[in-house]
């Protein structure tokens, strides 16, 4: 749980929070004085700090900068009885979190807590790549081919203090790629920001990234720092920066050019000194040719672009995946689970997966919740991938005289709502033709290969995207159509 240390010299305000954070399960530390703090914020080194400016024997502003010499990656969330104080909008300005008003309202507190709490660990939980070796760290996990180019494209442009774009799926991992730069980057000492542009209303996008004046719009009661100022000497990541608009693009632009922007609101230039890392799920080339994206922003952006393959064209990756989630939610959920039956393996195996990565771990976390035992077996496993693979076995690619049913296929995936119906097409059929031809042949790779006209390392490699590892995946190799001599 999140550790929160609260100070507060009013004993009534920390009775409130005590009460409001206890209830949400979160581990609550209070002082009352800057002295207290100081050894407390040392001693346990709080996930977020809660701070009134004005203590008994300090100023809070002062202990605030001494917080941030023992540790810049806490987030500081400072509270103030006067809406109009310098002193927070100062404390924004070198980094604070947020600031909010007594008295403050209970929902609002929480959701910048959590907000915050989120942000801590984002900052403090390292990404790394997969090395075998236990961690605490957020891994990123595969060994196939194209996810040895992503570490090694990591590995080129984190030390270099370039933007770099991140192209990918959704759930395919891109934030836990852009926090890997940053750690292994010259900045880690600094702070990593997070916004989800698509997650944000337009209109408040950009007074998340750049801040306000007060009085600039309906509800801006207050000044406000944006994401850009909070952020100096740090990195920040913006997801789904397609999403923008062209507003907002333009003054995006102006921040990689000449490292400054104004406020919303505002003629005041602000400089900055940030290291921008965005990811977008969209084409943006097709997005340019739309006019729904600027084309200088997309040039400035593709300083460096990594771009990180869906998990339907790295499922060699697979087992490795699922071992990895498994063990993680077995011991976050306090369950013993020892291995997945072969069933429940190959179904995992054929799914389609649109939700790339985080569908997975969704998809092992409810059958580690369902399992009674120590295996996870095909009853444990979503209803959404046991019809989907039952549909794939039988209707949706079998016509009545037996083989694939293209139409069947396309109106099974209509029903499902499909966004990637091409790709999903092209896979299917190249499944199909694979595992047919090597029927055909008896399983022979050499003979199989000639047939196709292709060769026999290209066969190995397609069967591999296909989740079907001749040599070094026995789960898969149980079905009889997948029993491949490696001849």
């Amino acid at each position: 749980m999140p550790g929160l240390l609260a100070i507060d010299d009013e004993p009534l305000v920390l009775d409130a929070m005590g009460f409001l954070f206890r209830k949400q399960g979160l581990t609550f530390r209070t002082a009352s004085n800057g002295s207290d703090a100081t050894a407390s914020f040392q001693s346990e080194r709080p996930d977020v700090v809660l701070m009134d400016l004005r203590l008994s024997d300090c100023s809070g502003f002062e202990l605030f900068q001494q917080f941030r010499k023992i540790d810049p990656k806490v987030p500081i969330i400072v509270i103030t009885g006067y809406a109009t104080s310098q002193t927070a909008i100062e404390a924004m300005q070198l980094g604070a979190y947020e600031y909010l008003t007594k008295p403050f309202d209970p929902d609002e507190l929480l959701r910048v807590v959590e907000s915050a709490a989120k942000m801590s660990r984002l900052m403090r939980v390292p990404a790394q790549i997969d090395s075998g070796e236990p961690t605490s760290a957020d891994l990123l996990v595969g060994r196939c081919s194209a996810m040895q180019e992503v570490y090694k494209a990591i590995g080129r442009v984190a030390a270099q203090d370039v933007t770099v774009l991140i192209l990918g799926e959704s759930g395919s991992g891109k934030e836990l790629v852009a926090r890997a730069i940053y750690h292994y980057s010259r900045r880690a000492h600094g702070p990593f920001l997070a916004i989800n542009c698509a997650a944000i209303p337009e209109g408040l996008l950009e007074s998340e990234l750049f801040g306000h004046e007060k009085g600039s719009f309906t509800g801006a009661d207050r000044k406000r720092i944006g994401k850009f100022e909070q952020c100096r000497n740090g990195t920040l990541f913006l997801d789904e920066i397609g999403d923008m608009t062209p507003l907002t693009q333009t003054k995006i632009l102006r921040v990689l050019q000449e490292k400054e922007f104004e406020r919303v609101g505002g003629n005041e230039v602000v400089q900055t000194d940030v290291r921008l890392i965005a990811a977008t799920n969209r084409n943006l080339e097709q997005a340019i040719e739309e006019g729904h994206f600027r084309s200088d922003l997309f040039y400035r952006l593709n300083d460096y672009t990594i771009r990180i393959p869906p998990l339907r064209e790295r499922m060699e990756d697979l087992p490795l995946l699922v071992e990895h989630f498994l063990n993680r939610l077995a011991k976050e959920l306090n369950k013993r689970i020892d291995v997945v039956e072969p069933r429940a393996m190959e179904m995992l195996a054929l799914y389609s997966w649109p939700g790339n990565i985080r569908e997975l771990q969704s998809a092992i976390k409810h059958a580690v919740i369902e399992a009674t035992g120590s295996v996870i077996l095909v009853e444990n496993l979503p209803q959404v991938i046991r019809g989907h693979v039952g549909e794939h076995r039988t209707s949706s690619h079998s016509s009545p005289e037996g083989g694939f049913d293209l139409r069947r296929f396309v109106g099974g995936r209509y029903e499902q709502q499909s966004t990637n119906l091409y790709e999903e097409t092209v896979r299917v059929v190249e499944k199909s033709l694979l595992l047919d031809v090597l029927h055909r042949e008896h399983n022979n790779l050499t003979q199989a290969a000639r047939v196709l006209g292709i060769s026999r390392t290209t066969l190995r490699a397609k069967l591999a995207s296909h989740g079907v590892t001749m040599d070094r995946n026995p789960v898969l190799d149980n079905r009889p159509e997948m029993k491949a001599a490696s001849q």
